[in-house]
């Protein structure tokens, strides 16, 4: 496993990461002795960064890591976020008091003492540049309750006015094959300014893996089927703003991109590892099986200058028009 710096802070995280949305719900059945063996396996492989949310799960999946990571504390960092749980328009919900308390029931939940990444979970542009949830953030790194905190945002224009913001040292952001923006404007800046990229969603919520066809079936409580046109939250979060049937056919015209890579996922992986503004890409799981397939990524072929070129141009001329929802 190679490491990047996390921006300019301390923390060196493995560049193949993974996030914990779908052990936690809202993708399907999950089995939680399954849930620890994988994140036992990636600990093993030497993985030593997870990245989950309040929400997820009503906080099972920080719970999950929780026993997961007993013992460990000191080598595996968490990344963690909120507000969602409340009325992420509401001001209240980014008030000292609320922040705090979202910040204790997370250490509870996670069982340490501070959080290394503390995140804004997609909070709204207005709520971000009223700026007040900022000035919590420095009270609860002052205190020792978050060793640094970072933004989950939707846009780069969010992200980019984020970076405004000196103590801000991650921005995590969807970013795949088929979400290339932020490579323009958004990754340069954030190099520059010494922020980590944590990128999400690497696999387009499955479609890069090249396994969906027009008849796959999602489970009732799984969002790519309640969320699949954006009816429960953001429409970009699910197949990366892509509508699926649309989706199935992109990623169909990408499976050249497995030559040489084993398969789809591996190469979809591989492709944002060789950004090299990227501090790590955060692919999900459910089963041991997805790890080591994620795992392997670091293992593959790197991209040519010619493939990246032909995967820009596959971007420009047949995706980007077709996104739904800003970004």
């Amino acid at each position: 496993m190679k490491y990047r710096q996390l921006g300019n802070t301390e923390l060196k995280v493995s560049e193949l990461s993974f996030g914990t949305w779908a052990i936690g719900g809202a993708w399907g059945n999950t089995d939680d002795d399954e849930s620890i063996r994988g994140l036992h396996r990636a600990m093993d492989a030497g993985v030593n960064f997870f990245d989950t949310a309040d929400v997820y799960g009503d906080g099972h999946s920080e719970e999950l890591i929780r026993k997961a990571t007993k013992g460990k504390e000191d080598e595996i960092y968490v990344a963690t976020k909120f507000c969602r749980a409340g009325d992420i328009h509401d001001p209240a919900t980014y008030s000292e008091q609320s922040v705090r308390n979202y910040c204790e029931a997370s250490l509870r939940r996670l069982g340490r003492e501070r959080l290394d990444l503390f995140q804004v979970h997609c909070a709204p542009f207005d709520i971000l540049k009223q700026g007040s949830v900022f000035e919590v953030l420095d009270k609860l790194q002052n205190e020792g309750k978050i060793r640094h905190y970072g933004v989950s945002v939707e846009t780069v224009e969010e992200g980019l006015f984020c970076l405004t913001n000196p103590n801000v040292k991650a921005l995590q952001v969807i970013f795949n094959i088929f979400r290339q923006k932020p490579l323009e404007e958004l990754f340069p800046k954030a190099k520059e300014q010494g922020v980590g990229i944590l990128a999400r969603v690497p696999l387009a919520s499955g479609l890069l893996t090249g396994k969906f066809t027009r008849a796959t079936h999602f489970e009732s409580d799984d969002h790519r089927n309640f969320n699949r046109d954006g009816q429960a939250f953001n429409v970009g979060e699910t197949f990366a703003g892509l509508e699926f049937n649309k989706g199935v056919e992109l990623s169909e015209k990408l499976h050249w991109i497995a030559e040489g890579r084993g398969n789809m996922t591996r190469a979809a992986l591989r492709w944002i590892l060789d950004q090299e503004s990227v501090t790590c890409a955060i692919p999900g799981f459910k089963t041991v099986k997805q790890v080591d397939d994620n795992l392997e990524a670091t293992n593959v072929p790197e991209f040519s200058e010619a493939e990246l070129q032909k995967l820009h141009n596959f971007y420009q001329e047949e995706v980007a028009s077709l996104i739904r929802g800003p970004y």
